[in-house]
């Protein structure tokens, strides 16, 4: 089963808005850039690997879209904080921030390291406060603003060897209930979307077998590998796409998203239920 990844939107939905998408030159965050910048809206992307940029920018450039793109470590405060400042001074505004960036591996809980641990946490928690903050004040001063953070399904019933990023994307759910609440009154909406399987090229590696296991196509191997996985373990018998996650925060960019916040959306075809 494919995806259909033809928007429901109309292409001018989002015209005359800004967004700063961390995380947004690859995978996930691509897909929500190219999107958002096809309804019309200016797309900032961010990343700590301006590697990522040329490609991104390309693309949505290609679409006819509009875009920008700015070197961001979500950890580091004070590089945040200009990020946002400059973003806001330049096209004044700044109606859109998703918490995209993020950064997890699988490693033994008895022996993460205290690096490794931080790492996560800083990145996936951390840097998600961090930005939500200093956009608060900007949102604040134009009248309202969205807020939408990635979160994950994994610690809705625990996932060894991930107890960095399972406790990390719990306090992002955390933190997206109680900041919903307390900046409500100035109308922002802060919501979050945990995301199903995704084949990112991580995903590819974990499924793909060692290089010694004598298997003449490993990467042939890998596919099918997940393609048996999906059929068995998704409900709906497929893998998720970028854009299934991106119609998600084009839904909650809209208008249509005016009365909701505090909530988190679960985009996975049904996976965490069925792996109960």
């Amino acid at each position: 089963m494919a995806s259909d990844n033809t928007s429901i939107f109309r292409d001018d939905l989002l015209r005359g808005q800004v967004g700063l998408i961390t995380g947004g030159g690859s995978g996930i965050g691509l897909g929500i850039s190219e999107l958002l910048a096809s309804l019309g809206m200016h797309v900032v992307i961010a990343s700590r690997k301006p590697e990522h940029f040329d490609t991104a920018r390309d693309r949505i450039l290609a679409a006819g879209g509009s875009v920008s793109s700015v070197a961001l470590d979500v950890r580091d405060v004070e590089r945040v904080r200009a990020v946002v400042d400059d973003v806001s001074n330049t096209h004044g505004r700044l109606d859109l921030l998703v918490n995209n960036a993020a950064g997890n591996f699988y490693a033994p809980s008895a022996t993460l390291s205290p690096n490794a641990w931080k790492a996560v946490v800083e990145i996936d928690l951390y840097g998600t406060f961090h930005c939500s903050q200093a956009v608060y004040p900007v949102m604040k001063a134009q009248g309202g603003g969205r807020i939408v953070s990635a979160s994950m399904t994994l610690h809705y019933r625990g996932w060894p060897q991930m107890a960095h990023a399972t406790a990390a994307k719990a306090g992002v759910d955390a933190l997206t209930r109680t900041l919903a609440v307390e900046w409500a009154p100035e109308r922002i909406r802060v919501n979050a979307i945990a995301p199903g399987p995704i084949p990112t090229e991580g995903v590819r590696k974990a499924f793909t077998p060692p290089a010694d296991s004598g298997i003449p196509d490993r990467f042939a191997a890998a596919d099918a590998r997940m393609d048996a996985y999906a059929q068995e373990r998704i409900p709906l018998g497929r893998w998720g796409t970028p854009a299934d996650i991106a119609q998600m925060v084009a839904y909650l960019a809209s208008p249509a998203g005016d009365w909701i916040t505090g909530s988190i959306f679960v985009v996975d075809g049904g996976e965490w239920l069925a792996r109960q």
